[in-house]
């Protein structure tokens, strides 16, 4: 992977207390919030721009509702004055947000995605941003999936889940790339 870009945005999605909750049941990717958080720590030491996006759900039931504690982003993983913290109600950060005015403002070409679920929220935004013409990276080690059920009831792993997206992403909407190869590329 080549040298990353000094306009290079680190995009990090959902990760939020409510993904805890075991409502959503089996998870993979256990390591996401620290390779996140590795990520996070180098945007920052490099200088580079860093938003954060929250979602704000309108189910009244959902550990993402603001009005339940859920809604809050992880410790680790809390903005730093001067990121800006994009807040949404739908599954793409760019529908209803200034997300991509930002991002040209500052002369953003490029994105790196990571966050919370993959084939939710990470696969939507990442769809919208290669459709809007940003090269876009995906992070495969620094998103996470749920188990989900079919409407014909059949169930489908966390893991399997994961990587179905992943490889729907892959090369159309987004370039799929692991922590450690980012955070050579940004050391480089």
């Amino acid at each position: 992977m080549e040298k990353l870009s000094q306009n290079t945005a680190l995009i990090i999605i959902d990760v939020q207390k409510g993904f805890d909750d075991p409502i959503w049941g089996e998870r993979n990717n256990p390591q996401a919030e620290d390779n996140i958080a590795r990520l996070l720590e180098a945007w920052r030491k490099h200088r580079l721009p860093v938003f954060h996006i929250q979602h704000m759900s309108l189910s009244p039931t959902s550990p993402l509702n603001p009005k339940h504690p859920g809604n809050t982003i992880k410790d680790a993983l809390q903005p730093f004055d001067g990121e800006p913290l994009i807040q949404k109600s739908v599954n793409s950060a760019f529908i209803g947000t200034d997300l991509e005015q930002q991002l040209c403002k500052i002369g953003c070409n490029s994105l790196v995605i990571v966050g919370l679920t993959t084939p939710h929220c990470v696969s939507t935004t990442t769809r919208m941003a290669g459709n809007l013409g940003f090269g876009t990276c995906l992070v495969s080690d620094a998103t996470a999936a749920f188990e989900l059920t079919g409407h014909d009831g059949r169930k489908y792993s966390a893991q399997d889940i994961h990587d179905v997206t992943l490889a729907t992403l892959s090369g159309e909407f987004a370039t799929i790339v692991e922590t450690n190869e980012l955070l050579q590329a940004i050391e480089s």
